[in-house]
């Protein structure tokens, strides 16, 4: 219950069991004992690793007595020695007459190390003399100043260079002490010139030494510098002596006695026109106009003046010493004739750039000097050149026009060479008929005949391509050797050469000549070929057969390169297979003998008819075209076939002794190269 309306709680008694007491924390108290006691355990086992870990170091100088310290770090000095750890330190060092020393030194790891210490010397004091006062003094190479002078010089090897105007260059090579210590030099400097005496009649005379005034007279001596001079001698109303001489310093010498002459007289000639020739007593003195010719005085003087197409003017003149006079001569023309014959008549004349009308007798009279004449005709090549008229002479020149084709002939035929220096022949070919008759003793079914309209003006080489010429484009080339005989000559035809290797030489010749190239080629393989490039190229098989074949005045082509029969008429008519080459070719022509066993130097066989060698014998030569077996009678194409798989080779070569390669309609073709197998160059002589 509760009272009031409060409720109450009862409250219950419990077992008290009282808490245990703790007792108080004392305090522990260290004491000083053992304070110092950890202390110098500390110190002790410090100084332990100190000694085990420190290395013994030896600071060395190079100067005795220097005083040397350490400025940081720990370090304990055992007398010569320092204790000190691995790492840099601060060295200080003096030493009297030397630089201070302030330096960072390294203690490596090394228990016992001496390191040196170097201390510099400080500079010496030089007193410098000389004689002549005021030389010039440069120490090392560097400019001091003029003697006498003191200059602090570094201690060590030292050299002074002393120079003066008018004395020698010499040098002084010495030790400085340093250590601010004080010494001399002193050198006398030889003089640079030499005595020169030089007698003269009259004396007095100022002496000039390389147009100077020496400031001695004569006979002096005067003091004149090494070397070569040009010495002259000047005396008021006399000539001015000069000479050449070479002095040597130090030396005293005297020349040969001079006599001086009185003062001559001048002369100064004009003539018109100038560039007259001008003597004086037959004696040539230059080409007017002439300036201030001296002459002997009070003599008879023999003047002439002379100018090529002039008349001579002839004078006899005398001058007193010290006379100066002046000749205006004016030169009268001489003349000569000149007939002038042309061909054809009617043509337009001109003489140095004029147009001149020829009268009916065609002789005109001109000034007797070189004029320039120009004949000239529509439809004609004009004609130009220098002719020498000779005065009080008449004489005839004779000038046929060419007309314009053949002007270009000739023109054509003064491009002979190569950039090489090859020589080519300029063919004019006409239409060919190639091939041979199936009644033909060798005959091959390869010959038919077949006709090319030769149309073009080619040039053909007048040689076959030689090692020389080739190896220009192939330096390391080699034609070898057949059966052990030398193929590789410089004149000897170039040999064992593919058809695309020749073709390529010719394209390298053409960019070498800046022409165009004529074949076209992708990486090193010729592809093809421009028709219309004058560029050099492998000469087609029917031009090769018009220069080997074709006759002026015949019909019939040659059968064989020395004619008509067989064998040959006479030795050394061609390089074939002879008696020479019978032990290395199975079959020979009989008692033919040209003197070779393999291929001879180009040129040494008589050329054909046309100018042109080995186009049968010594090698066989590749051509431009394609190889195939044109039909009987067809008319094919100058440059032959546009494609196939072969190249045509034309012509015999020192392995062939038999009719059949002899003949030259002879055919056969390849691509490979042989020891058999060379070539010639070709190209058109002009665009179409």
């Amino acid at each position: 219950m509760t009272d009031g309306g409060v409720q109450n709680t009862l409250l219950q008694p419990d077992v008290f069991e009282p808490s245990r007491s703790r007792p108080p924390r004392r305090t522990r108290i260290v004491s000083w004992v053992q304070v110092i006691a950890a202390v110098l355990t500390l110190f002790v086992v410090f100084a332990l690793w100190f000694v085990l870990t420190a290395k013994s170091v030896k600071l060395e100088p190079n100067v005795v007595d220097a005083e040397i310290k350490i400025l940081d770090g720990l370090r304990l000095n055992t007398g010569e020695r320092y204790l000190l750890r691995p790492g840099e330190y601060r060295v200080s060092g003096q030493a009297s007459g030397y630089y201070e020393v302030d330096e960072i030194i390294e203690v490596g790891r090394q228990s016992q190390q001496t390191i040196p210490i170097n201390f510099e010397r400080l500079p010496g004091l030089v007193h410098i003399t000389a004689s002549p006062v005021d030389a010039t003094v440069s120490l090392n190479g560097a400019p001091l100043g003029q003697a006498p002078i003191s200059h602090d010089v570094p201690a060590g090897p030292a050299t002074l260079l002393f120079s003066a105007p008018r004395y020698q260059s010499d040098t002084i090579t010495f030790d400085v002490e340093g250590m601010a210590r004080e010494q001399s030099q002193h050198l006398d400097l030889k003089p640079n010139w030499g005595d020169i005496t030089i007698p003269t009649q009259p004396e007095g005379a100022t002496i000039l030494v390389d147009g100077k005034d020496s400031g001695f007279t004569t006979p002096g001596p005067a003091e004149i510098l090494a070397g070569e001079h040009e010495i002259s001698v000047k005396l008021q109303g006399y000539a001015l002596w000069t000479d050449l001489i070479f002095v040597t310093a130090g030396e005293q010498r005297t020349l040969d006695p001079v006599q001086l002459h009185p003062v001559q007289g001048k002369i100064s000639i004009v003539s018109t026109p100038p560039s007259a020739s001008v003597t004086i007593n037959g004696k040539f003195q230059g080409t007017t106009p002439l300036p201030d010719v001296q002459v002997e005085p009070n003599a008879d003087l023999q003047v002439e003046v002379l100018l090529a197409g002039y008349h001579v003017d002839k004078r006899t003149i005398s001058l007193n010493p010290g006379q100066e006079t002046n000749l205006t001569i004016k030169l009268e023309e001489e003349t000569g004739e000149v007939v002038m014959i042309t061909d054809p008549e009617d043509v337009e004349f001109y003489i140095d750039g004029k147009r001149v009308q020829l009268p009916e007798d065609r002789k005109i009279t001109l000034h007797a000097i070189n004029h320039h004449f120009e004949v000239k005709k529509e439809g004609y090549a004009g004609w130009a050149g220098e002719i020498s008229v000779q005065p009080g002479q008449a004489q005839v020149k004779r000038i046929r026009l060419l007309t314009e084709a053949e002007a270009e002939i000739k023109y054509l035929e003064q491009n002979r060479t190569t950039v090489d220096g090859q020589e080519l022949v300029l063919l004019q070919p006409t239409p060919i008929r190639m091939g041979a008759s199936r009644s033909q003793p060798g005959r091959r079914a390869n010959e038919p005949f077949r006709t090319t309209n030769l149309n073009r003006m080619y040039y053909l080489g007048k040689y076959e391509v030689t090692n020389e010429d080739f190896r220009k484009f192939i330096p390391v080339h080699d034609s070898e050797d057949y059966h052990g005989h030398n193929l590789n000559k410089d004149q000897q035809p170039v040999v064992n050469v593919t058809w695309n290797e020749a073709a390529l030489y010719c394209n390298y010749l053409s960019e070498k000549q800046g022409l165009e190239p004529f074949y076209e080629v992708r990486g090193a393989k010729v592809v093809g070929y421009r028709p219309d490039s004058i560029g050099y190229r492998l000469p087609s098989e029917a031009e090769w057969s018009w220069a080997a074949r074709h006759m002026e005045g015949q019909a019939e082509l040659m059968h064989f390169p020395w004619g008509t029969d067989f064998p040959p008429p006479e030795d050394r008519v061609g390089n074939f297979a002879d008696a020479a080459a019978q032990h290395v070719v199975g079959r020979i022509i009989f008692e033919y003998n040209d003197n070779f066993t393999v291929s001879a130097e180009v040129g040494s066989f008589r050329p054909n008819s046309k100018g042109i060698h080995d186009l049968g014998g010594n090698v066989a030569e590749w051509v431009h075209d394609f190889y195939d077996i044109p039909a009987v009678n067809s008319t094919v194409d100058n440059l032959g076939p546009s494609q196939g798989q072969y190249r045509v080779m034309r012509g015999s070569s020192y392995l062939d002794g038999t009719i059949t390669p002899l003949r030259l309609s002879y055919r056969n073709y390849g691509t490979d190269g042989s020891a058999y197998v060379g070539f010639r160059i070709a190209r058109y002589a002009k665009k179409e």
